[in-house]
Order: C-alpha cells, then structure tokens, then sequence
C-alpha cells in the first residue's frame, strides 16, 4: 500500500481554536464591506443600508448557531451536503454539495480576476496573466502544505482586516465627535433623510448585504479539520453576533455619517474611491488608497485560499460519499486531498482565462450563477437545522445532550428561511427600471437557481429518493449508513441514504 492510499482514510485534525476563531471573522470581512458598503449606502441611504446590514446580520447569526448545533454534534467537512443528506433528502444533500463546490470554485476565478486588478494599480502595464498565475499557484501551495499552513495563513489575512477595521472604526469615532479634525460630523446625514429612495431600494440592497457576510459558513466546513471540535466550534460561533455589530454594523454607521449618499464617488468600485480609503483621506492619511489597496488585496487572496480550501474539502467529501468520481477521495501523507485540489484550482483557473475570450460572456454568467448559490446553501442550512432538531426530539432524545444548543429554535432557522427567501426574491426589484423589466438582469441573477434545481432533479429522478420521515433522520455520527461506520474520534464519512 502506498503512502497515496495510506493516508486515504479521513482528513487531519490540524486546525486550532485560533484558527477556526479567526477563520469564522476574516470569512466576514472582505471586499462586501470595504467596497460593497458604499454603494450600498448610495442606493439606499444612511438608514436604508443600515437597516439591511443588520437585518442580515441577525439572519447569518441564527445561521451560524443553527450550523454550530449540527457542527459539534457531528463535525464533518461535508457539513451542508451532509447534513441535508441525513436530515432531509440525499438528493437534497447531493445538490447543495455540488453547489457548494462549484460557488467556491467560481469565486476562485473572480478572486484571480479581482486580484490581478488590483496589481495594475501599482503595475498598470504588467500582464494579467503573470499575476493570475502567481496568485493561484500561492493558493495552492498554501493549501498543499498541510491544514495548518491554511488556518495560518487565514489567521494573518485575517488579522490584517481585523486591525484595518479596528482602526478605522477608532479614527471614524473621533471624526464624528469632532476630536480628529476639530470639526464634528455628528448625526446629521442619518437624521436629515435616512431612507431618501424608499423601501424598495433598502430591498434591493439585501442581496449586496447577503454577499458580503457570504463565507462566515466556513466554520461548518472547517469542524472537520478541528483538534477540538465540541469546544472550538461554539467557542467560535458565540462571539460572531459581536463581530458583526462591531466589524459591520459600526463600520455602515460611520460611512453614512461621514459620507453624504449623494456622493457619487461610493457607487464607484474603484479602489482608489473605497469609503474607507475616502474617509482615511479626509483624516490627514495621504497614502490612504496605497493601504487600503494592500489591506483588500489580503482580502481577495484570503477569500481564493478559503474558496480553494472549502471546494476542495466539499469535492473530498462528495467523492468519499461516491457522489463524484472515486480517484477524488484520496489523501496524501498528510491528509491534504491532492486530486481534488488540483481539480478545482483548474477550473478556479479555467473560468478565469474564459474572461479573456470574446467579451467574457460564459464567465459573467457562471459567477453570477455562483452568487446565488450562496443564499441557496444558507436556506438548506436553515432546513437541515429545523429538522434536525425536529428528529433528535421525535427519536426520543435529550436536548440536554447536545454539546451547543441553538437559542431561539425554532424562531431562529425559520426567520433565517424566510430572510433567505425575501433576498432571493428581492434581486427582482433591481430588474425594474422606469417601470420597465430588465429580464437580461433576470436571468443573469437567477441562472444559478435552475443549474440546482437540474442537479437536484437530476438525482431524484435517478435514484428514485424522497423526504426522510422524522425517524429515519440519521443522527449519530457512528450510525453505519451503506457501508460506513465511524469510529470513536474519528471523521464520520456518511454514504448514500437508503
């Protein structure tokens, strides 16, 4: 037996607690929040996009909890896919699993694109190419090394945002009170008119809010990988509602107190016109665009190394279920799923060089089918938990058991179902434009939902499955479920439902 199939048998327990600590915040803090944020305002004012961050913010709470109950009573790193599998419907499973690796891969791509943009601000006649190609091969070798040399590299990518936050929120403050430049901004741009462009506009903003808190369900992904599962995990999930009314809520607060709406640099996706970097300038810091070009760079390389991370780890998964070919199930000697890797870095490189032909048509459209499969992930998270929790009472079972326990069940998923729903539904409103439908936007926005549907059709109509009852809900790691058993401290593999 070689070494390849030697250390073909379950993925490493490598990730500590500040790992998966850090993993959980930087996974929050991203291009959404020091780009995204400005626009945002600019199309719904102060109080408009105020009110949809939060909204979001208190639904990827209820998630993350939802997720954090199943995670440490069954750390997978097949979390979503699994989890739906045992819960609700193997095709269900199925799809979100596919759906999953495939939103990551893309976003793959778009980091490549996004990255080797912002090179050309400090390197303007430099080919794509040569960055695309860097960028991908360090994603690469970082999540070739070992586990731990991604949660490093994730704790310091992430640590570099969190300090750029900190210190922004500090100077803001001060800004606003006057303290800084002598002059204070007080409350006047939220009070005057938060809400100049109505309801539907804060409507249309949910879905930009959704996207920028996308990728705090990483810590789902990552329990597989934990040393300590039963402690890191809630450890982890408690303190994400304060992140994100610290790193998000504060940060929205003091851009629409600090920038008029009406200021057209914030529709701008221009680094150079971020809201951070335009309120940095008006602080007194003239390197300002240099910093915050460097900071969200950090960013878009930490999103490709946690999307390489996160497809890999679902492809892995979905290949040891027998969901996708055998070959993709194999380790190395350290535990790292090589095939799988190499197979998603190219078609994360693919997607990106599809950018260059004609006039990048295919690639718009599969990273717009991309982003809405990360609503459709969190809606079956919201799903699995309900039900999940639904089963562990029907089978006789104590709550008191569970390692972390979700708060406010069965509020929380159902709100988080219905947020999802009112998000998904909402990304109409930015089609209507003077009265007229834009269905070329529709189609772009909603490509993603039928590519599910087909894969989640596609299953059922081939393996004949349905909805579990209550009682044939797996919930026990150990459970042999066709042909797999898990051993005590093991990685539970979970195979085919019957």
């Amino acid at each position: 037996m070689n070494k390849q199939q030697k250390g073909s048998g379950s993925l490493r327990r490598g990730l500590k607690a500040r790992h998966m600590t850090m993993i959980s915040l930087g996974g929050s803090i991203g291009t959404g929040l020091f780009l995204a944020s400005g626009g945002a305002i600019h199309s719904a004012g102060p109080g408009g996009a105020l009110l949809a961050y939060a909204l979001i913010g208190i639904m990827v709470y209820f998630l993350m909890t939802s997720l954090g109950e199943m995670a440490t009573h069954m750390p997978v790193s097949g979390t979503f896919s699994t989890y739906a599998s045992r819960f609700v419907d193997p095709s269900l499973g199925f799809a979100l699993g596919w759906n999953y690796w495939y939103n990551w891969a893309i976003t793959i791509a778009a980091e490549l694109a996004a990255a080797t943009l912002i090179m050309k601000f400090w390197f303007p006649d430099s080919p794509s190419i040569l960055w695309s190609g860097l960028f991908l091969l360090l994603m690469l070798g970082l999540n070739l090394l070992s586990v731990r040399s991604y949660g490093e590299s994730e704790y310091w990518f992430a640590m570099i945002k969190i300090v750029t936050v900190i210190v922004f929120i500090a100077i803001g403050l001060l800004m606003v009170i006057g303290i800084w430049n002598g002059e204070a901004a007080g409350f006047r741009n939220l009070t005057d008119n938060p809400f100049p462009a109505g309801f539907l506009a804060t409507l249309g903003v949910f879905m930009a809010a959704g996207f920028s808190f996308q990728g705090t369900e990483l810590i789902g992904v990552t329990a597989g990988e934990s040393e300590n599962p039963r402690e890191n995990i809630p450890r982890a999930i408690r303190s994400i509602f304060w992140r994100i009314l610290l790193f998000y809520i504060l940060a929205i607060l003091l851009i629409g107190l600090l920038i008029p709406h009406t200021n057209e640099q914030l529709a701008s996706s221009d680094i150079s016109t971020s809201p951070f970097t335009i309120i940095f300038e008006k602080a007194g810091l003239s390197i300002a665009a240099s910093i915050m070009n460097a900071v969200i760079l950090t960013s878009v390389l930490s999103a490709g190394n946690s999307g390489m991370y996160a497809s890999t780890r679902m492809l892995w998964v979905l290949a040891k279920e027998g969901k996708a070919p055998r070959f993709l199930a194999r380790l190395n000697e350290r535990g790292i799923p090589v095939a799988s890797l190499l197979v998603t870095g190219a078609l994360g490189m693919f997607a990106f060089l599809a950018s260059f032909f004609g006039d990048g048509v295919v690639y718009v459209w599969l990273l717009n089918a991309s982003g809405m499969s990360g609503f459709i992930v969190w809606l079956g998270i919201a799903i699995s938990h309900y039900r999940f929790r639904k089963a562990y009472v029907a089978q006789g079972r104590s709550l008191e058991d569970l390692a972390y326990r979700a708060k406010w069940y069965p509020f929380g998923p159902i709100l988080a179902m219905l947020l999802c729903l009112v998000v998904i539904g909402g990304q109409f409103v930015g089609a209507l434009e003077d009265g007229r439908i834009d269905w070329g936007y529709i189609i772009a926005s909603y490509v993603g939902i039928p590519l599910f549907l087909a894969i989640f059709i596609g299953h059922k109509w081939k393996h004949r499955t349905r909805m579990l009852t209550l009682e044939e809900c797996k919930l026990d790691p150990e459970e042999r479920v066709e042909g797999y058993t898990c051993k005590e401290g093991a990685v539970p593999q979970v195979g085919k439902l019957t």
